[in-house]
């Protein structure tokens, strides 16, 4: 038996000012997969699917876990979207769940069952399968297995996860200061401040790495 639990107040609220305006052709996919349209569902996520496992690959370090974890997060977010308000943008609030599920995955992943994702969701307008694109097909895909980019993730895994979201949403996924504000909840100088300290501390990782392998710098 499938068992499923959402956070509550992950969904449906306003996350804060700065938010852009939803255009109309999201809107009424919103609407529509708020009446359980799931084709009008698969359309509204489409191009944030690959952002959603990318995030989730640098956080949990593996194929198998990203897809695990970012299929759990589209479950969430299929589930809950009759809370979305439109209060907030589509995309940040979509990325809100992803992290947080990312977070919630590594903390509980070794410890607990994960969601069994093989089978459809039922409902009275027809199945919903849980299945994102083939991580494999895309350029951002091949970019994630190539040696450079694993190294910077084993930098990143070593830094305290708040640190790592940080880098991970800014400078490996290219939000905005104001996106990632709404996606952490945090005041904007907050962020700033968080993504400053980060990029510290992960020079201070690959500085004391390149020490340990008697690697010279210029």
């Amino acid at each position: 038996m499938e068992h499923y639990q959402c956070k509550e107040g992950l969904i449906g609220i306003n996350l804060g000012k700065g938010v852009k305006k939803m255009d109309s052709h999201e809107k009424k996919l919103i609407i529509e997969s708020q009446k359980g349209d799931m084709e009008s569902f698969e359309k509204l996520i489409k191009e944030y699917q690959k952002g959603a496992y990318n995030i989730a690959y640098r956080m949990l370090g593996n194929t198998e876990d990203a897809k695990d974890a970012s299929q759990e997060a589209i479950i969430k977010i299929y589930r809950s979207i009759g809370g979305f308000r439109m209060k907030s943008s589509f995309k940040t609030w979509f990325f809100r769940v992803v992290t947080n599920t990312c977070l919630d995955y590594r903390r509980k992943r070794s410890r607990n069952k994960v969601l069994y994702l093989d089978k459809a969701i039922n409902s009275e307008e027809g199945s919903f399968q849980r299945e994102i694109e083939d991580p494999s097909d895309g350029p951002e895909e091949i970019i994630i297995k190539n040696e450079n980019t694993r190294t910077l993730h084993g930098y990143i895994s070593k830094m305290p996860e708040k640190y790592a979201m940080a880098i991970i949403l800014r400078d490996v996924r290219g939000f905005s200061y104001s996106e990632m504000g709404e996606i952490l909840e945090l005041p904007e100088g907050t962020v700033k401040s968080r993504i400053s300290r980060a990029r510290i501390m992960l020079k201070d990782i690959i500085a004391n790495n390149m020490e340990q392998n008697d690697i010279k710098t210029v």
